[in-house]
């Protein structure tokens, strides 16, 4: 019976590369820390194909046994520099020996292509992406010409073919062009989406620093003139006493708003402890039903005891800008409901109003920096909300008809001792 020779390992070669390296980036987008070790990664992942790649090889002819281990070889090089060579070119060899017996040819041609590729390896790394292409598939031509001419040299036994040729001089330099593309890609899209959010936490900054200097601006410059009035020689103290008075509600009007900024800007992780919903949200409707009655507005509750964890007076302030944005929502008055559900995992919190309701592009725009429904508001309390539920690992629902009524639907982890 004939022996027949097959090349249907060539897809598999590829396969393996292909894959260690999205293994590769994969780890890297999703484990931080792995970027402290990212020599040792790609030591481990180019490893893993070239070991693959010897032990189902490309069949050329009935002499030569053919496979694409030198590709993830190369790439370590060039990626890692020369420990990462070293540590690949021990793998590979010792691999090498193990599954074929030790060939002293191979010896030399993987030492030989180790040393010229480990010597370019820094220059590599400085190139833009046009030029890694450019020199990746000179090398990948020189060194497949360069260690066949050596090999022939050195073995009197070794036959350069047609099928020798495509697979060993030809294709690799193919190869070695769609590996470092795919590369350079994803290597750009991991870093482009860090840059992105960078962009988006400036672009928070931006807008919060917006928000705070315009709305601190106001009541500052109205203190600067009842100071510039109490100058006066000839102020009577009525006046006098009239004037400090503006000075002090507007200096705490820009005080809630630097403390508004600041719940938002750093939320307090620290003194976590248990919070009794029911018994904080009555003393927030206490807190409150003055500011109802001022609106006209009635206020129902139907709170059921339930027990989760966090920061009590972020919780609080929390609610107590729920409840606020809820009556402010009803200028002629209307009825606010508070109710709560308690099932095995959560806590459902539920604020109804029948006042002016929401857009859906308000509805979206909840929690943004500097977007408010109010014509003076700022934003910030609806900031401080959403955070706060984040940081609680809860979620926040809103459902909003214009001029019927706004419900939102807050959902808290429930705690068991």
């Amino acid at each position: 019976m004939d022996f027949i020779y097959i090349n249907q390992n060539v897809l598999d070669n590829l396969f393996y590369i292909l894959v260690s390296i999205f293994v590769f980036f994969v780890l890297i987008d999703n484990f931080k820390m792995l970027k402290n070790y990212q020599k040792t990664l790609i030591t481990a992942c180019m490893s893993l194909p070239s070991i693959l790649c010897m032990k189902f090889p490309i069949y050329i002819d009935e002499y030569c046994v053919h496979d694409l281990r030198q590709i993830p070889f190369l790439i370590g090089i060039l990626y890692g520099g020369w420990p990462v060579g070293a540590a690949l070119l021990i793998i590979s060899l010792a691999i090498r020996f193990f599954i074929y017996g030790f060939n002293s040819l191979t010896l030399i041609v993987y030492i030989m292509i180790y040393i010229i590729t480990a010597l370019f390896s820094k220059k590599f790394i400085m190139f833009n992406r046009k030029n890694k292409l450019i020199f990746s598939i000179l090398l990948s031509l020189c060194l497949g010409i360069l260690t066949t001419s050596t090999a022939v040299t050195i073995s009197d036994s070794f036959r350069v073919t047609e099928a020798y040729m495509f697979y060993f001089i030809f294709l690799p330099p193919v190869v070695m062009f769609f590996v470092i593309y795919m590369i350079e890609i994803l290597g750009d899209a991991i870093s482009i989406k860090s840059k992105i959010a960078k962009l988006e936490k400036m672009e928070v900054v931006s807008q919060l620093a917006a928000s705070i200097s315009h709305e601190v601006r106001n009541p500052l410059t109205v203190v600067k003139g009842f100071i510039d009035l109490l100058k006066a020689p000839n102020l009577s103290q009525e006046d006098r006493e009239q004037y400090f008075q503006h000075v002090v509600r507007e200096l705490k009007s820009a005080e809630t708003i630097i403390s508004d900024y600041l719940a938002y800007a750093k939320p307090a992780t620290e003194d976590i402890g248990i919070i009794l919903i029911d018994r904080e949200i009555r003393s927030i409707i206490e807190m409150t039903k003055p500011l109802a009655n001022m609106n006209s507005v009635k206020i129902s509750e139907e709170l059921v005891p339930g027990i989760t964890l966090g920061n009590i007076q972020h919780f609080k302030q929390c609610f107590l800008n729920l409840i606020k944005n809820s009556i402010e929502a009803m200028p002629n008055g209307g009825e606010l409901s508070l109710v709560t559900l308690v099932s095995k995992f959560d806590i459902i919190i539920e604020i109804s109003d029948n006042g002016v309701g929401m857009s859906k592009e308000q509805i979206s725009r909840f929690g943004e920096p500097y977007y408010s429904t109010k014509e003076k508001g700022t934003g910030l309390g609806s900031m401080v909300v959403v955070k706060t539920i984040e940081t609680m690992n809860g979620k926040i629902k809103i459902n909003s008809v214009l001029n019927k009524g706004t419900t939102i639907r807050i959902t808290l982890p429930i705690f068991t001792s």
